[in-house]
């Protein structure tokens, strides 16, 4: 062996480090990165959860008072029972990462962005971030969507979505699709995760 001042027990340290076998895997191919330091996630933005409002029909109308809009599926995964709010009053860190800056510069499924991004020290979103950014979110740029990095919810007509949170032109929406696992995302789609404490 090459490097036979390695023990055993440190050879499945390392394999346990990468994830197991599959790890080693993704490591092998190069679908794995491994950098010398950590990354750090500065916190883009903090929000309030547990605001007072519960109920799908809630949100939907403090979306509709604050001159925002809602679009037809974000409107059917609201009132999902897989849709929850908490009762409690937390404030969350908010990270923002594109694909590319969680190692995937030519794109990668959800499945595989959600599992890079957990490596990476973030985690996922609860579905109250979703209809929450939106209305914390006044000041957002034109033009800019971010997906909310959440467990997806199945709609009336059987797909699985995520929250989208947008801009368009003086429009400000709350809108929701492609949650299916194997949904490929662009190395530019940026994604809002929870900052792991």
């Amino acid at each position: 062996m090459k490097y036979g001042e390695l023990t055993l027990g440190q050879v499945e340290a390392l394999v346990n480090k990468l994830g197991g076998m599959e790890g080693v895997q993704r490591f092998l191919s190069g679908e794995l990165l491994v950098s010398a330091t950590a990354k750090v996630w500065k916190t883009w933005k903090t929000i309030q959860l547990g605001t007072g409002l519960q109920t799908a029909d809630d949100f939907r109308k403090e979306v509709v008072k604050a001159v925002m809009k809602i679009g037809d599926w974000a409107n059917d995964i609201l009132g999902k029972p897989a849709f929850t709010a908490t009762t409690s009053e937390t404030e969350v860190e908010l990270v923002v990462a594109s694909v590319a800056e969680l190692g995937f510069k030519d794109g990668a499924t959800r499945k595989d962005i959600y599992v890079r991004a957990q490596e990476l020290g973030l985690d996922l979103c609860p579905p109250e971030v979703g209809p929450q950014l939106r209305l914390q979110y006044t000041d957002q740029p034109k033009g800019e969507w971010l997906v909310i990095a959440m467990e997806p919810i199945t709609g009336s007509d059987g797909n699985l979505s995520l929250f989208y949170v947008g801009r368009d032109g003086d429009a400000r929406w709350l809108y929701a699709n492609h949650g299916h696992p194997v949904c490929f995302w662009d190395g530019d789609f940026r994604y809002v995760f929870l900052r792991r404490k």
